[in-house]
């Protein structure tokens, strides 16, 4: 069964031994082949370097994709409308409505996570296997540390800018204004604690170019490739 995330021929590319730092029964979801965790901060460029490593033939798996092949589940369809009749448009989940009913009753956020994130380790897992179940696998999740799934991962890279550098970014990308983007920023950990607490960052405060070098010489210093 195929999941929604595109298939692709994977390289056997593995993580160096000296980084692998769990096994099956302490790595996320048990998965039995090493885990990278790929996080960083709104507007800090994770989605770019996530882009690059699967150029390079690393299968990413990203959370938030992860979600929504979940909201494709029939149960979670069902549940939402049992629960949540008003966020329904002509059958259909109307998640603009959903968010802003979650963002506003605390019990509702709670209970929509509990029952999504029930379904992660099963939905992760096969999406592995659908990509061939190859020899490492990057988990791109922006929550990485505020979920506390940092101690799951063998190693925890972080794309980095500084906040300033941040919010302008994200004021440009999503024409917000300062205030806003100050608001989305207070929702996530402070970028320079993401820095602190990872094994490896990759800055990205310069070109596009110079950002694939970055993530190039990442891969040369922690990666192999048997091909």
């Amino acid at each position: 069964m195929f999941f929604g995330i595109k298939q692709r021929e994977m390289k056997r590319i593995n993580l160096k031994d000296k980084y692998i730092t769990k096994d099956g029964s302490s790595r996320m979801h048990g998965l039995s082949v090493p885990l990278i965790g790929l996080t960083g901060g709104i507007a800090s460029g994770k989605s770019s370097v996530a882009k690059l490593l699967e150029d390079s033939g690393v299968l990413v798996i990203g959370a938030d994709k992860l979600i929504k092949i979940i909201y494709q589940n029939k149960e979670i369809i069902d549940y939402i409308k049992d629960n949540y009749p008003k966020v329904i448009t002509d059958g259909v989940i109307d998640f603009k409505s959903l968010r802003e009913l979650a963002f506003n009753d605390i019990d509702i956020r709670t209970n929509l996570e509990t029952i999504l994130y029930s379904k992660l380790p099963e939905t992760f897992l096969n999406v592995y296997k659908d990509n061939g179940s190859p020899d490492l696998v990057v988990y791109d999740v922006p929550l990485l540390f505020e979920k506390g799934l940092d101690d799951k991962v063998d190693l925890k890279v972080c794309v980095y800018i500084p906040k300033e550098t941040q919010l302008k970014r994200l004021m440009d990308r999503d024409g917000v204004s300062e205030e806003q983007a100050e608001a989305a920023l207070s929702n996530q950990m402070d970028i320079e604690e993401k820095k602190n607490k990872s094994d490896y960052i990759i800055d990205n405060q310069s070109n596009k170019n110079e950002l694939k070098e970055k993530v190039e010489d990442f891969i040369k210093e922690h990666l192999t490739n048997e091909n």
